[in-house]
């Protein structure tokens, strides 16, 4: 099977198809917005035939956005590739795909991923790790699953905006899983025994190394090695880019997640007369669609009017923490959403994952003399890395060019706000192309404000319309396929 590409090469992207082309291994490092995913289709591309199956690990919460990126950038099927999920077995797992796209943590979670990955791969695969600093540490269990089974593979790459987080010592798996003989050394205890040097400390009379690297020694030398393997791009060596970079993240909602939202449709929407559709009823379907797609529900009873909060698990958090994870660490980042509660739920998880003093806040919960104080901390260098923003409070006015990384982490339904969301950080002074990444609900109401905001609609107001029109035309069966399909 072969496929054709439908999108072009960016001018940077080019030059790395190139170095890496010759070699059968080869690492991709490049910050987010510059186009990892589609430079390695690029590569799949020009050795088809060469290989038989593209292997496409991922951190698990980024499996559906691998997915996206191959529908988008190439004229592949749905039917050509398959995503390791709940039910994927050796017996489940069809051989007849081109691509399949694996969770980097199920490697160590679900031996029956393990033994499904091991059933397919063959002396002709091609083999991707995507977000490669997840197979950093020598010693994990995914990481020598990952490698030992990947050796046998014809083609290998790594992928990562992030690729040495804690200096060298990062280096060795990545480099490890391409080829051992790119640094050729035998096991990373020679590795460390020649560049890096541990911290000592006595007990008990003698010296004893307690795991703390402190030094790095002869880097120039390892850099070489690599050198012929790698390319390396950071976005200000990039004078091609666009004003702007826009990178959607997708996931899919749970099983309860699920049956929530339609529950919430047919509550609101389809147990009413199609006559009795008004302008309100609509906006509260709107609200609930959206809000349990963040995994939550502040339900109205129909009967009593009372209100309860009725919770989901979902996968938006998850998302949000492994596109983080791919965002240098020195780089400061703005996260906008538009409920109290997302903005809580999000601040719990930086602050368990980063610490407290990670964090600055920018909402409706922060009076005004906090406000500018909290933005003021982000703005200095050794302030908190992420703001976290509402669009109501913090999309006007403020100018906030210290981050050229964006993640929206739920929209707001107007064109309009998104615009000057967007010029928070877009404005005189801003030096380099901000990097705008959505998280997305695939099969929700997500979709449907994304593609109004794409055409500078309001999604609320096109939908209402879309409705009137039905109505004054008599097209009932057409509106209510319009709700189910919201």
């Amino acid at each position: 099977m072969s496929f054709s590409t439908t999108t072009d090469l960016m001018l940077h992207q080019e030059p790395a198809v190139a170095k890496l082309l010759p070699t059968r291994v080869g690492g991709l490092f490049m910050d987010p917005g510059l186009g990892k995913s589609r430079t390695v289709i690029e590569l799949a591309k020009l050795r088809a035939g060469k290989w038989d199956r593209f292997f496409w690990f991922c951190p698990c919460a980024l499996k559906e956005t691998v997915r996206h990126e191959l529908l988008k950038h190439t004229d592949l099927t749905g039917n050509q590739i398959y995503v390791f999920g709940d039910d994927t077995t050796p017996e489940t797992a069809p051989a007849d795909r081109l691509f399949y796209v694996i969770g980097i943590e199920s490697m160590a979670a679900a031996p029956r991923v393990v033994l499904a990955f091991n059933a397919l791969v063959t002396d002709r695969s091609f083999v991707a790790v995507d977000e490669s600093s997840y197979i950093k540490g020598h010693r994990a269990i995914r990481t020598l699953r990952i490698t030992g089974m990947s050796e046998r593979s014809r083609y290998r790459a790594v992928l990562t905006g992030t690729p040495f987080t804690q200096g060298v010592v990062d280096m060795y798996a990545q480099m490890r899983f391409l080829s051992q003989k790119i640094l050729g050394y035998a096991s990373f205890y020679s590795f460390a025994a020649n560049h890096l040097e541990y911290e000592e400390i006595k007990v008990n009379g003698q010296w004893r190394k307690t795991g703390r690297i402190i030094r790095s020694h002869n880097t120039d030398y390892l850099a070489a090695k690599i050198a012929p393997y790698v390319y390396q791009v950071r976005q200000e060596e990039c004078l091609s880019l666009p004003e702007r970079l826009y990178e959607s993240k997708y996931f899919t909602m749970t099983s309860a997640q699920r049956e929530l939202y339609e529950t919430a449709k047919e509550e609101i929407l389809l147990s009413e007369e199609f006559e009795e559709w008004s302008p309100i009823r609509i906006f509260r379907a709107f609200g609930a669609c959206q809000t349990i797609a963040c995994g939550f529900w502040n339900r109205r009873d129909p009967l009593t009017g009372e209100r309860e909060t009725i919770t989901a698990p979902h996968r938006r958090i998850e998302l949000l923490m492994a596109t983080l994870g791919g965002i240098p660490e020195c780089e400061k980042v703005i996260i906008w959403a538009n409920c109290r509660r997302s903005i809580a739920e999000i601040c719990a998880a930086l602050v368990a994952k980063y610490g407290p003093d990670a964090v600055a806040e920018l909402h409706g919960g922060v009076n005004e003399a906090q406000r500018e104080a909290s933005v003021s901390a982000w703005r200095q260098a050794s302030g908190p890395r992420f703001l976290v923003a509402s669009q109501g409070i913090g999309g006007h006015g403020w100018t906030l060019n210290e981050a050229a990384y964006v993640i929206v982490y739920k929209q707001g339904y107007k064109s309009s706000e998104r615009i000057q969301m967007e010029r928070r950080n877009h404005r005189i002074g801003q030096g380099r192309s901000p990097v705008y990444i959505t998280l997305l609900c695939c099969e929700s109401i997500d979709m449907r404000i994304a593609g109004a905001l794409a055409g500078k609609e309001n999604a609320l107001r096109a939908f209402q319309t879309a409705v009137n029109k039905c109505r004054n035309e008599g097209l009932r069966k057409k509106a209510l396929e319009m709700v189910r399909a919201l």
